[in-house]
């Protein structure tokens, strides 16, 4: 049975993940800027790291717009490592999401098709924007790797949504 899915405007919980890089990364709940969140499928997934590979180039722009980018999955440690080590992402990467914590943040769940896929079930793309006060404006939920927001776009009209402070969207 599919999890409900998160309101836009709702404040997301505070979860946290241990960091690649050493220590951990909160997300959800009042921070000093706006993150977007990139819930990604795993080592396993080619689409993903392209996705990936687009926003490490556009870290900067994210960081000069005042957000604070945040990726995460459900991966191990060492899978999530060896990621970092092949394609060097300079973001903080996240890893052992839980099912729970897949649960809270409304992201389709997928059991692997083999050993060789992933190690257990793990989380479909989810792409998520909270602004400072930790209310989600994007919620962006795929139940299979091939689509995701064009981050580009994402980050014009997060811009656009940030200086013109714009309301939350589908809350009715």
């Amino acid at each position: 049975m599919p999890t409900p899915k998160p309101i836009p405007g709702s404040i997301l919980s505070p979860m946290t993940f241990p960091n690649v890089k050493g220590g951990e990364i909160t997300v959800g709940g009042p921070k000093d800027n706006w993150t977007l969140l990139v819930v990604y499928r795993g080592k396993h997934c080619p689409r993903c790291k392209k996705y990936l590979n687009i926003l490490n180039d556009m870290r900067g722009d994210w960081a000069e717009a005042g957000f604070d980018v945040v990726v995460v999955s459900a991966d191990s440690r060492e899978k999530a490592q060896a990621d970092v080590d092949e394609f060097g992402w300079g973001f903080d990467l996240g890893y052992g999401l839980t099912e729970d914590q897949m649960a809270t943040l409304g992201v389709y769940v997928t059991e692997p098709l083999s050993p060789d896929e992933a190690d257990g079930n793990f989380a479909e793309p989810g792409t998520f924007v909270m602004r400072s006060d930790g209310s989600q404006i994007i919620v962006a939920i795929s139940n299979g790797p091939a689509v995701r927001p064009e981050l580009g776009e994402l980050l014009d009209g997060m811009i656009f949504n940030k200086t013109k402070d714009r309301p939350h969207r589908g809350t009715v």
